[in-house]
């Protein structure tokens, strides 16, 4: 069934708003505090989110000036989200909430007349449009995932996890090239619980390689903002244990993930699993 890209930017609307709501009432200072990724403060998470909006909306409307620019990006190695970070770092976090508002709103308007098939650079390999939409989705709850935390604040799962959930599943190649090893061979089964109890699948029933989870903890783990360790998490199967350890949903060079916590997690949202058979880095 061909993507719907309405449905999907009504979705990432929604999902800037949750994090606006959680941005919004910051004082200036605030937007300092450090996050859960390593050398990052609020006001970097904010401002990624809104330099690779912009870029995104580059990519779809002026590919070839993407292209150009990615190079020079691409050119300070893979360390370039933690440059854009340090640029804008000194920007008044209210500007910088501004940004991210103003170029999301571009954003969305920009891709409203976009064929959901039509393909788009990026900064690895190229993606389909409905594709680049469900990506800024998934690093807006990435990102709002380490505000989250930053702050100490618990966000209820919503059903555009299984956005989040479906990218991580799509990159399972990715996560194996990003590390210079070959596909696996092997499909895998995802089974997970979205927050209302049903089922989300992915790959073949009877697969022997099968990955069990609540839906939030398995995108907490393929965004890299939990060590599976800390989840309820579950993978059979060597292919499957291999992926899991190196899972990453986001573009760019391999991320580090997250330490097991030594405490309990900050767990968000309420779905949890039945149990039946069914940057890091910022980046």
């Amino acid at each position: 069934m061909p993507a719907d890209m309405a449905a999907l930017l009504a979705d990432l609307d929604a999902e800037t708003a949750a994090l606006d709501a959680m941005i919004a009432p910051l004082a200036p200072d605030q937007y300092r505090q450090p996050t859960p990724a390593a050398g990052w403060c609020i006001a970097d998470q904010v401002s990624h989110l809104a330099y690779f909006d912009e870029a995104a909306l580059l990519a779809a409307t002026d590919p070839g000036r993407f292209r150009a620019e990615a190079a020079d990006l691409l050119r300070a190695g893979p360390g370039f989200p933690d440059d854009v970070a340090a640029r804008y770092r000194d920007t008044p976090g209210p500007d910088l909430r501004a940004w991210l508002l103003r170029a999301r709103r571009d954003l969305l308007a920009g891709f409203a007349p976009v064929e959901p098939s039509r393909r788009l650079p990026w900064y690895g390999p190229e993606m389909s449009a409905a594709t680049s939409v469900t990506a800024r989705l998934m690093e807006t709850w990435a990102h709002g995932q380490d505000i989250a935390d930053a702050l100490g604040l618990t966000r209820p799962a919503t059903e555009r996890l299984r956005h989040v959930a479906h990218i991580g599943v799509a990159a399972i190649g990715f996560s194996f090239a990003a590390r210079g090893l070959p596909a696996p061979d092997r499909p895998i089964r995802v089974e997970l619980t979205g927050p209302d109890g049903s089922t989300w699948t992915w790959g073949p029933p009877g697969a022997p390689d099968v990955v069990r989870a609540p839906a939030v903890d398995f995108c907490l783990v393929v965004t890299q903002r939990r060590h599976r360790a800390d989840t309820a998490l579950t993978a059979t199967g060597p292919t499957a244990q291999q992926w899991i350890a190196i899972a990453q949903a986001f573009a760019g060079a391999p991320g580090p993930g997250r330490p097991p916590s030594s405490s309990p997690p900050i767990m968000t949202g309420t779905g949890s699993f039945s149990g039946q058979p069914p940057e890091a880095r910022a980046t």
